[in-house]
């Protein structure tokens, strides 16, 4: 699915592999691999690419359901793997002029999650274990049934403490026009937020979603 939507998007943005490559901050081989099927993404990858096409993740990763009543399995779902977030992608909705993206979200506790920001607004509910969210210049702790919401274009992190890990269930919201955006030609790799991606620095999810997310 990721290969046959990158070369579509990609070719409607009008964009090379090298171009693609140039700013997204990506080895050219390793996008020719992805378009070809047989790359394996990370989840920093994927959250670079659609921030450099201007498009959320699900254009990406997703195919649109065509019935009435949409069943995700989880065994049919291919994971999205950070340094410290595990992505299950189970449905894009769209709503008017906005879009939104749910995901299920574990939280490893092998490592923090970071993202040096992205568009649209991150929404997570923790349904087990406690989770560590750093938000800006905020950081609070959350437990099951707890929700926190933010703007995505903050700095932020997230880590499970207790040693357990944490599962919750992850809402990336974007305004349709934001999907348009793309990165400025005169910086290859966009955003401070983007930099953070080329560098490899790891996102906190949604938008990894980071995808970073």
């Amino acid at each position: 699915m990721l290969a046959a939507n990158l070369k579509r998007v990609r070719a409607q943005r009008g964009l090379s592999l090298s171009e693609l490559s140039r700013r997204a901050g990506i080895g050219k081989a390793t996008l020719s691999q992805l378009e070809s099927g047989a790359g394996n993404p990370t989840l920093e990858t994927v959250l670079g690419l659609s921030r450099v096409l201007g498009v959320p993740i699900s254009d990406l990763v997703e195919a649109r359901p065509a019935e009435e009543v949409t069943v995700v399995r989880a065994a049919d779902v291919e994971v999205l793997s950070g340094r410290g977030v595990d992505l299950r992608p189970l449905r894009r909705i769209e709503s008017g002029d906005v879009v939104f993206e749910v995901y299920d979200q574990q939280v490893r506790t092998d490592g923090t999650q970071i993202s040096g920001g992205h568009i649209g607004t991150e929404h997570t509910i923790v349904q087990a274990g406690r989770l560590r969210v750093r938000a800006g210049r905020r950081e609070l702790e959350l437990g099951p049934g707890d929700y926190v919401g933010f703007d995505a274009s903050l700095p932020h992190s997230y880590t499970a403490v207790g040693g357990e890990p944490v599962r919750s269930v992850l809402l990336l919201q974007y305004r349709a026009e934001q999907r348009l955006h793309l990165a400025d030609p005169a910086d290859p790799v966009g955003s401070a937020g983007g930099r953070a991606l080329a560098a490899g620095s790891r996102p906190a999810l949604g938008p990894s979603l980071h995808p970073e997310h």
